[in-house]
């Protein structure tokens, strides 16, 4: 049996030519317009010399011309390598240095900065007319397919904790998280997706778009998220299903529209890249719609672990279980030791889904991959019923006072404040606990101030001693956060992953100073440290406390 990407659309045009596989804002396009648009492509890229294995970057939002230079690509055997197009021209040129692409496709908006960034690599125009310059006229045959353990996708890791890697991911992966995310997360022919992640990651072609175009079901392909318009969108397509990240669906449920909006069409949502804050899955819940929490990361494409909608209000903030075909074990993170029934370690995978390696990196492949698990750097807890859920990221967990900290369980209860928008938690240096938590903190839109302060500086470190007092009465005394900091808004990833690492560069560059500013300066009225002198507004409880639970 082929597992080849390419088939799936190739199939799906023979059985319904005329069924519209995307929507976007200029037109809507069907699947034999898009099987026949690929295949040309494919034929033409071939005829101009690319040879399987070769790449072919792409600099652009999500366009239905990246949907056909996919498609071409798996008819090809060639490996499409979508860069972030929030990249600096640096970035780029360390990526496609990487990547050796034989070309670079961007959109018009993306053209200045690809041709900084391209010092070997010849770019082209990712719009209907530069593509139908690649294409071969006329019908078009590509000739047998590549092979299931061809590379398909090559995507580069956010870099967040040091330089990119390509992680490369074949048709047998793709088919088979494809498959387990089926078989966890149903979609049917006649589903509409609404999407909005970028397909510069995994989850902008992994994550439901793939699986719609197997199944036949509609597309509707925003080139960015605005939440306003999702809510639009959703009503006028009677969208049914789509995916976001918390962020996603934070931001949605904040447009002034949002309770009367028209989500009866929503069959589900899906959410990644963290756990729903139980405050924001309530507003949801409340508005009728079933939620399907997910955990995956690009090395697995991507998909790993999946609470049904059935479980999502009694295991909040839990991941759920592995997908079909997917294997998960806890590991001790020192000794590397197997932890049987209940327990707490870094979280392993195993499965068709994982990828080969990282591009031509065997020794960080190496690293990842051991005895045929992958290590994901994510610390999980697993209960007695066999569910799981993220406590953190190996490298964001702390320790303070000799106890570990995981910072995802102090930003939930954070959370859970109304004067609390959003939360982030990063460890510090600290001379007496060798570190402490740093919160960041974005404050409510509607967060009262204290009548009896005159100033911002006294409203924000009243916040900040209420936030406090609130954790010592959730947490033990050495989880609570020993500094403060308002911010308007946190550092996020291409996929709006909060960016822990300048958080971590906020508090250094501060040493010393009271601003705290984000990258783009903010308000500086509100932009402030609140861990200045004195500092027990700020302070956890010293002594024994410190390790009571």
């Amino acid at each position: 049996m082929t597992m080849e990407i390419g088939r799936w659309l190739r199939d799906r045009a023979r059985a319904t030519p005329r069924r519209t596989a995307i929507v976007d804002a200029a037109a809507a396009i069907s699947y034999g317009e898009l099987d026949d648009r690929s295949d040309r492509l494919a034929a033409g890229l071939l005829a101009a010399g690319a040879r399987r294995g070769d790449r072919i970057a792409t600099l652009t939002r999500n366009q239905p011309e990246h949907v056909d230079l996919f498609f071409a690509c798996a008819k090809a055997g060639l490996i499409l390598t979508p860069i972030n197009v929030r990249l600096t021209a640096p970035e780029i040129a360390y990526q496609l240095a990487d990547a050796e692409p034989m070309l670079l496709f961007a959109a018009p908006e993306f053209l200045p900065v690809a041709r900084e960034a391209a010092k070997d690599t010849a770019v082209a125009e990712l719009t209907r007319a530069g593509l139908d310059r690649h294409a071969a006229p006329g019908h078009a045959d590509v000739g047998d397919g590549p092979g299931d353990d061809a590379g398909l996708l090559l995507v580069y890791t956010s870099g967040t904790t040091g330089r990119p890697k390509g992680a490369l991911l074949t048709h047998a992966n793709c088919f088979w998280t494809n498959l387990s995310l089926d078989r966890g997360c149903e979609l049917r022919e006649d589903d509409v997706v609404l999407q909005v992640l970028p397909q510069f990651h995994v989850g902008g072609w992994n994550v439901q778009p793939l699986l719609a175009w197997w199944k036949g079901a509609t597309v509707v392909l925003e080139p960015a998220f605005d939440a306003g318009r999702a809510l639009r969108l959703i009503a006028r397509h009677r969208v049914t299903t789509m995916m976001g990240v918390p962020a996603t669906y934070l931001f949605m449920s904040q447009e002034p529209g949002f309770a009367t909006a028209d989500l009866s069409s929503l069959r589900r949502v899906v959410v990644g890249g963290a756990p729903m804050p139980e405050p924001l899955l309530r507003v949801w819940l409340d508005r009728g719609v079933r939620i399907v929490q997910g955990y995956g990361l690009t090395e697995a494409a991507p998909n790993v672990l999946c609470l049904p909608a059935e479980h999502v209000a009694d295991k909040v903030g839990w991941a759920g279980m592995p997908y079909p075909h997917v294997d998960v074990a806890l590991r001790d993170a020192e000794t590397g030791s197997a932890i049987d029934g209940p327990g707490v370690g870094e979280l392993v995978v195993r499965g068709p889904n994982v990828f080969p390696g990282y591009w031509r990196n065997p020794e960080a492949t190496a690293a990842a991959v051991q005895d045929g698990w992958l290590r994901t750097g994510d610390i999980a807890e697993r209960d007695a019923a066999g569910f799981y859920r993220i406590r953190d990221r190996l490298k964001d967990m702390y320790v303070s006072g000799g106890e570990n900290v995981y910072p995802a369980e102090v930003e939930s209860v954070l959370q859970g404040h109304p004067a609390v928008a959003e939360a982030a938690v990063v460890g510090v240096p600290d001379a007496r606990w060798g570190e402490v938590g740093c919160a960041f903190v974005v404050p409510a839109a509607d967060a009262a101030a204290d009548p009896a302060t005159d100033s911002a500086a006294d409203s924000g470190a009243d916040l900040g001693r209420l936030l406090v007092a609130y954790c010592r009465e959730r947490l033990a005394g050495f989880k609570v956060p020993k500094h403060v900091r308002l911010i308007d808004r946190l550092p996020r990833s291409g996929l709006d992953k909060v960016l822990k690492t300048e958080l971590r560069d906020l508090v250094l560059d501060a040493e010393g100073r009271d601003a705290v500013r984000t990258d783009e300066g903010g308000d500086e009225g509100r932009d402030m440290a609140l861990d200045a002198e004195p500092r027990d507004m700020a302070r956890t409880d010293e002594g024994r406390d410190r390790w009571e639970s």
